[in-house]
């Protein structure tokens, strides 16, 4: 006997339906980095500081990436079809995995420029440098607050806060090192803080691939085990023999799962789904999920539990 579960409250009716406030936020912090980065760019180009060209660099990327956010965020609203019948909710997982690479690529681009400004220093303009970093500090900072908190498992908003988050610290570097040029003298602190802020980029751009490529190879959640949806089934819904147990994610935060469950030939199969669905949804959060049961005329209750699973 088969029989699939699906609560209409699900978290895939939940993600299709919700407002678009997110996408706006992050409509509104694509504009803002635009702007900032011509500024950036155009000062950096001025004063000839690294800090300042490689921050408008990691912009461009960022703004980029803001701009997928978006696109993927709203194309993720769009209700399931024939060809897609769990919809577009994986394109917010793409949109994070391509920024996480394309952080990989703009780190190493600093480096590498850093390395060249370190072998050549270069005369800078620390005055207007420090006017161009500040105010870019300000902007980023504000785009940080503009797009907001996001769920743990929403990749796509937490691969657009890490961009904005770099931009932050690409200008809070930008800062230090026009106000150690201006007292200081120190021409080395330019490149020296570009590496900084790259290896930080780096961080936390292997923790977004790590976390998006999983999603994407379907493995499993990470606090979900399991072994241990299978016992807490078989001690908390009263079923024996729970086996072929299947979970993954088609995005963040929405969790699939497949099973078998043995039980004994008199037992009623409808109360059995309903135990099942219960300790998935309120245990593991698991609200959508297919369930096979197997009634075995060999069997009761106590022997179907000593089953392998």
């Amino acid at each position: 006997m088969h029989a699939h579960s699906h609560h209409t409250d699900s978290q895939f009716d939940r993600h299709r339906h919700e407002p678009g406030g997110a996408s706006s936020r992050l409509l509104i912090a694509f504009a803002l980095t635009c702007a900032t980065l011509l500024a950036e760019a155009v000062g950096g180009w001025l004063s000839g500081s690294l800090a300042l060209l490689a921050d408008a660099g990691h912009m461009l990327v960022d703004a980029l990436a803001l701009l997928l956010a978006w696109g993927s965020a709203r194309i993720a609203l769009r209700p399931a079809d024939a060809r897609r019948s769990f919809g577009y909710a994986r394109m917010e997982v793409l949109a994070g995995y391509t920024n996480a690479l394309a952080q990989f690529a703009l780190a190493a681009w600093i480096v590498y420029e850093a390395v060249e400004r370190l072998s050549a220093p270069m005369q800078i303009r620390s005055g207007l440098m420090l006017i161009v970093a500040m105010a870019g500090l300000l902007v980023n900072a504000l785009v940080l607050r503009v797009i907001g908190t996001h769920a743990h498992d929403d990749v796509n908003t937490a691969g657009a806060r890490l961009h904005v988050l770099g931009d932050v610290l690409g200008s809070l570097a930008a800062v230090v090192a026009a106000l150690l040029i201006r007292y200081f003298g120190w021409l080395a602190a330019d490149p020296i803080l570009s590496i900084f802020v790259a290896l930080l980029i780096l961080g936390s751009a292997w923790k977004l691939l790590r976390r998006s490529a999983h999603i994407l190879l379907e493995g499993t959640p990470d606090d979900v085990e399991s072994g241990a949806v299978a016992m807490a089934i078989e001690r908390e819904a009263g079923i024996g023999g729970v086996h072929h147990v299947h979970i993954w994610q088609i995005a963040g935060g929405q969790r699939i799962a497949t099973l078998h469950a043995r039980v004994a030939q008199d037992a009623e199969s409808g109360m059995a789904l309903a135990a099942i669905q219960s300790v998935l949804r309120k245990r593991f959060g698991i609200a959508h999920a297919t369930i096979q049961i197997e009634q075995d005329a060999h069997c009761d209750g106590d022997e179907c539990r000593q089953h392998e699973h």
